[in-house]
């Protein structure tokens, strides 16, 4: 029993000493936070006072930069302000001193009209007191007298002019339709020239469609080569046995042509070979476009041209102009104004180096800037041609005013070329846009009931009302349509119109 009271007493005290020994150091722990909380807090406060230092410094120098700047400034625009006030000051000078010169001839300009109004009506009242004077002789108005007088002179110069035109008219159409007839019959008859329309593409047979895979390449490798060097389009579509070449250069259509070829028969079709191929079609080309260039010098037998002339003279074969072929209808221009020529004693070699060189600007108008006209004229010119030549050349499209006999031939032989049938291609909407303005330009006349635009083009057929057109009018009208036409549309040859009174017809050609 003791031994256990001891145990107990033990256990006690045992406990009592842990509570004390834990209270001691729970006590010692929280005056260690207490202490560090103290000096955190001073070492706060410490920074916290640095901070506001180099606030305050900082803010101080800001300001006075901020201030620095604002007085700049205002100075600044002082200045601007000061030379606005000196500028508007002068200006209000200027002002002044232009009101003061517009006062000075207002009051003159005031004094010329109190001066012609003074006049005016001095010279109203002799007018009218001349005007009563005749009247009373004459026993008529004034506006009687005047409408008599301009019925009467109407009437005259109507008849006269009506008279006069179709004499002259008559007179010049038999003669010279008798002599421009026999010289281009003539001329026509002994050129004998064929065309051909020529498109923007160019179509290669193959042997099999196989080969289109191999012209395409692996990723299309060989066909953008082939497009990236030539600058043609190669169409490759469901068309049996054929590849499409687009493009609106015939030299680079024909080049690229002649590339696919070899590669056709070579059989290799790779980038490197595409390439080697290119280089190879072009030089060969090159000797056939100065081939091209000397058999068409030969052709037209007017002697020799400058090597580079002949140059751009054969790239005219691969060039075209609506459908025409440009080198054939140089050709065909250089024996008409030829034949013409020696038909009206003219000459022969001026009008054949001109018809030769009229187009050759067509080769290069792509490169420089002008008309191709004036662009032949000056490459005729640089190569060493007559001025003859040049002038014919430069006027052909009345880019200058034709001077001379072997200029005016050309004129009519490049029409002549291009007009005949069959010559060149034209645009439907061009064609009926033609003919509808023939017509509008004739039924727009008074006193026509009908016009009919026949032989595509060619000719009007202009049905008037007899009650207010007689034949005097009828010829006088045929006149002004033919005149009107000439000044608003463009057309090749002539345009014969007829205007049809009482199964009669009056005819001009132009």
């Amino acid at each position: 029993m003791l031994t256990v009271i001891a145990a107990v007493a033990g256990l006690v005290i045992g406990a009592g000493a842990s509570v004390v020994w834990l209270r001691a150091a729970s006590g010692s722990r929280l005056r260690a936070a207490e202490e560090r909380r103290d000096a955190l807090l001073t070492d706060a406060d410490r920074e916290a006072e640095a901070v506001r230092r180099e606030a305050k410094v900082e803010a101080r120098e800001e300001a006075v930069r901020l201030r620095a700047d604002i007085e700049r400034e205002l100075h600044e625009r002082r200045v601007d302000m000061a030379k606005v006030e000196q500028r508007v000051v002068q200006l209000e000078t200027d002002v002044e001193e232009k009101l003061d010169e517009l006062q000075r001839r207002e009051q003159g300009v005031t004094d010329r009209e109190l001066h012609v109004r003074q006049l005016q009506d001095e010279l109203k009242s002799v007018k009218d007191e001349s005007s009563r004077e005749l009247q009373r002789i004459a026993g008529l108005t004034e506006h009687e007298a005047r409408a008599i007088v301009l019925e009467r002179a109407e009437d005259l110069v109507r008849h006269d002019l009506a008279r006069r035109v179709r004499q002259l008219e008559e007179e010049a159409r038999a003669e010279s339709r008798r002599r421009a007839r026999a010289l281009v019959a003539d001329a026509l008859q002994r050129v004998a020239a064929s065309h051909t329309a020529e498109t923007t593409v160019t179509v290669v047979e193959l042997a099999s469609d196989d080969m289109k895979g191999r012209i395409i390449g692996r990723e299309g490798r060989n066909i953008r080569a082939l497009e990236h060097l030539t600058g043609v389009d190669f169409i490759i579509d469901d068309t049996p046995h054929a590849v499409v070449l687009s493009s609106f250069d015939g030299l680079r259509r024909e080049i690229a042509r002649v590339t696919l070829e070899k590669l056709i028969e070579d059989g290799r079709i790779h980038p490197a070979r595409i390439e080697e191929m290119y280089y190879q079609s072009k030089t060969e080309l090159e000797d056939h476009v100065r081939q091209a260039g000397e058999q068409a010098v030969f052709e037209a037998h007017c002697g020799q041209l400058h090597e580079e002339l002949v140059k751009i003279l054969g790239r005219l074969r691969y060039r075209t102009s609506y459908g025409q072929n440009v080198l054939k209808h140089t050709l065909e221009v250089v024996h008409l104004a030829g034949i013409m020529a020696a038909e009206l004693g003219a000459s022969v070699k001026t009008a054949r180096r001109a018809a030769l060189l009229h187009d050759i600007g067509k080769a290069t108008t792509h490169e420089v800037e002008g008309s191709h006209a004036l662009v032949s004229g000056q490459l005729a010119r640089r190569y060493g041609e007559s001025e003859g030549v040049v002038h014919a050349i430069e006027a052909h499209h009345y880019d200058v005013q034709p001077q001379t006999v072997e200029a005016v031939l050309v004129i009519a032989a490049d029409a002549i070329s291009a007009s005949r049938p069959g010559a060149r291609g034209e645009s439907l909407e061009h064609y009926i846009k033609r003919l509808s303005s023939l017509e509008e330009i004739a039924t727009a006349k008074p006193g026509v009931a009908k016009a009919y635009a026949l032989q595509a083009g060619r000719e009007v057929r202009v049905i008037v009302e007899p009650s207010e057109v007689d034949d005097e009018g009828a010829a006088l009208l045929s006149f002004e349509i033919a005149r009107e036409i000439e000044d608003q549309l463009e057309y090749p040859g002539q345009v014969k119109v007829i205007v049809i009174r009482e199964s009669r017809a009056v005819e001009v050609a132009k």
